[in-house]
């Protein structure tokens, strides 16, 4: 969760690097909206929506009489289930929030420069997703793939540099899946080697989770030319792994194997060395065993990764894995 401080309406934010993304041209449609409170919810895990609905509590307990907005994946979801709590006035869904007219303000002028006091701002080069990994309610709260055209993203960057901007994160839903709904087809390394070239005076260019199916060398050689030749583009990556287990892979409906991470991991270390390398991983998916779970544990090992972001799987209703045999959640945690 964070909190966004500006001088109009409050913003909680959960959730992703998309969400503070969002926040911020949120933040800049309700400058005239004192007196607001806007929560911005996740739908990731259960926790999530559960800290979400707290906060609101809180801002009712604090600030009687405030407006509170409610909006983001868990809202678009469910809206009546939010616009029923006790002092939420209102509900927009993921379209409606960046709408600058139903916030009753202006076209704010694109690009956003940044989040405030920040040497680092979020540019979001891609939206939704087209797989089904059957644990996952994100496509449904953001619909299909869709890529941002590289000339809006070129401008982005140039005006975020100008503004002093040091580092660009691009971030989206599945941003190695960037391109295929653009003419040509450009795949994420290729528009990441224009933008740079496009884009000089910017120091410094962050990746933010990447599938590891949707870069494999095959199928974007020209990522891994730029991992290897570039130094703007920061030695870092953060692999959607959830697992590393074959079985629970192939249950979740995961594009990629035990081996495949692996390779990737390798080849990214020998291209780059000191390249830093994390992962995003569930514990306890439905039928994970002590002995499935121990095939993840001896994967980090393997693996040698010095960072993981681990979360016990939380059901996600109308999703697959959510009607499979559930491990008991003391377990999962």
């Amino acid at each position: 969760m964070q909190g966004t401080p500006n001088t109009g309406a409050d913003i909680v934010t959960f959730g992703c690097r998309l969400n503070t993304f969002e926040s911020e041209i949120i933040r800049a449609h309700t400058r005239a909206l004192p007196g607001t409170v806007v929560i911005h919810t996740c739908a990731v895990t259960a926790e999530a929506e559960r800290t979400a609905r707290a906060a609101i509590r809180r801002v009712v307990r604090e600030r009687p009489g405030a407006a509170i907005v409610v909006t983001g994946c868990a809202a678009t979801l469910d809206p009546r289930r939010w616009a029923a709590l006790p002092g939420v006035t209102r509900v927009l869904d993921n379209t409606e929030k960046l709408r600058a007219e139903n916030w009753g303000a202006a076209p704010v002028p694109q690009p956003m420069h940044g989040i405030e006091g920040r040497a680092r701002a979020y540019v979001q080069i891609q939206q939704g997703c087209d797989h089904r990994c059957t644990f996952c309610i994100i496509p449904f709260a953001r619909g299909p793939s869709r890529s941002m055209p590289l000339g809006d993203l070129a401008a982005q960057l140039r005006a975020l540099t100008e503004a002093g901007i040091q580092e660009v994160v691009l971030t989206g839903v599945d941003i190695a899946s960037y391109g295929p709904d653009l003419p040509g087809a450009p795949s994420l390394g290729e528009t990441l080697r224009r933008l740079l070239a496009l884009v000089p005076g910017l120091p410094r260019l962050r990746l933010s989770s990447l599938d590891p199916a949707a870069i494999d060398p095959a199928r974007d050689p020209a990522l891994w030319r730029l991992l290897a030749d570039e130094p703007r583009l920061m030695p870092h990556w953060h692999l959607s792994l959830q697992a590393g287990s074959d079985l629970i892979l192939k249950r979740m409906k995961r594009r990629h194997g035990r081996a495949e991470a692996l390779a990737l991991i390798a080849r990214a270390r020998a291209l780059r060395p000191g390249i830093g390398i994390g992962a995003d991983l569930i514990a306890g998916f439905p039928t994970e065993t002590e002995a499935l779970f121990q095939e993840t544990l001896d994967f980090v090992h393997e693996a040698a990764l010095p960072y993981v972001h681990c979360f016990p799987y939380s059901e996600r209703p109308g999703t697959p894995a959510a009607r499979m045999p559930a491990v008991p959640k003391p377990e999962r945690r």
